[in-house]
């Protein structure tokens, strides 16, 4: 079925309303987006892939492991002790130096013996942040563990969230790019024609991002679904209790990052007449997506770079639900992070709106921006 054929029952239902609102002809599109995807093989591939990706990764954990875990033991008789054990284990003099390892990261925990007599096996355990299960798990016995820095949230609990979050993030932006293709392929088959003869350019543009959010909510709504039973079948019910708290900010965020990353798409696909073309303007758009990605995963750690982070519109989406997560920033940061990012929605949104229209009727080749500007103030 050509292009032209899926739109002409819209097209039609335009010129039967043709002084139809805004907001009617921003949903007639809306629903042509939504029923035109929902009809290809690609969307439905791509959400059963990521869906089965889940899957791999709650029942196959093993895929993602490490090495042997490494202690610091203090003295020999510790030592000869953890012998027996697979772990990497360092000899170090004293409690101060085992310390000094755990706070520096180059060991995960240190065993220690128990002067206090807690301990029905004369060690305990010295960590960081969180208790070292797999250690404990290696030592076949539930020793004291003492928290050098210990967190409301542990170290391993959000580097998971910020997998999670930062992958979904990638994955749902990266997903905009359908909107550029959309875009390209009314121009190149000449059906933008059509379309803008019946609804307004600005209706156009308000409709795809409309539609293509609808869509990215369901999608979210079926991965939603989906975790639960994941987790289970893999054994980690105990995950859900990390993740559900951080949801409750990351859906918003998630959203309005989308709409976003979304006119940017559209005006990527308008800006050229042909699909081989499309790389060369949707560069921009997928440094946007990727660089909160790296930046947050690389800054994780750092309070001041993660603060800033959670105010820039286009990395807020992950930096600030996690911040939220770890109990690092308060409500009325949240709230403001969230203003912010709705600002930069309808300052980007107008600015795209005006390129988009300026570019849209332009063929023969990439529009220049400035071309495209001026072309939409004639």
């Amino acid at each position: 079925m050509s292009v032209e054929t899926q739109l002409r029952p819209a097209v039609e239902a335009g010129e039967e309303e043709r002084g139809m609102s805004f907001a009617a002809a921003t949903r007639l599109v809306a629903e042509r987006e939504v029923k035109s995807f929902l009809q290809m093989k690609g969307f439905w591939i791509g959400l059963i892939v990521t869906v089965a990706g889940l899957f791999a990764m709650s029942v196959l954990p093993s895929v993602f492991g490490g090495g042997q875990p490494s202690v610091a033991a203090v003295g020999p008789e510790v030592s000869r002790g953890l012998a027996a054990t697979e772990l990497d284990v360092r000899e170090v003099p004293d409690l101060a130096a085992a310390e000094e390892l755990v706070r520096a990261e180059e060991v995960e925990a240190a065993v220690v013996p128990d002067t206090s007599g807690e301990s029905a096996t004369g060690v305990r355990v010295v960590a960081l942040s969180d208790p070292p299960t797999e250690i404990m798990a290696a030592l076949g016995t539930t020793p004291p563990v003492d928290l050098l820095d210990a967190a409301d949230v542990s170290q391993s609990e959000q580097q998971l969230v910020i997998m999670v979050f930062s992958l979904l993030f990638v994955m749902f932006g990266m997903g905009g790019s359908a909107i550029a293709q959309s875009t390209v392929t009314e121009k190149q088959t000449r059906v933008v024609e059509i379309l803008v003869a019946t609804v307004p350019v600005r209706a156009l543009l308000s409709g795809k991002i409309v539609g293509h959010t609808v869509l990215t909510v369901g999608q979210v709504i079926v991965i939603a679904a989906a975790t639960p039973v994941a987790l289970r079948l893999g054994g980690h019910e105990q995950l859900l209790d990390v993740i559900l708290p951080a949801l409750g900010w990351f859906i918003p965020f998630l959203c309005l990052g989308f709409v976003l990353l979304a006119s940017m798409w559209a005006v990527a696909g308008s800006l050229v007449s042909r699909q081989e073309d499309l790389g060369s303007t949707m560069g921009l758009v997928m440094a946007l997506v990727m660089g909160p990605y790296f930046a947050v995963m690389f800054f994780s750690d750092n309070a001041a770079v993660m603060s800033v982070l959670s105010y820039v519109p286009f990395s807020s989406a992950i930096a600030m639900p996690v911040r939220m997560f770890a109990g690092d920033a308060l409500v009325w940061e949240a709230l403001v992070s969230l203003g912010v990012l709705l600002g930069a929605i309808v300052l980007i949104t107008l600015l795209a709106s005006r390129i988009y229209s300026g570019s849209l009727l332009q063929t023969g080749g990439k529009v220049a921006l400035a071309k495209a500007w001026r072309q939409a103030a004639d």
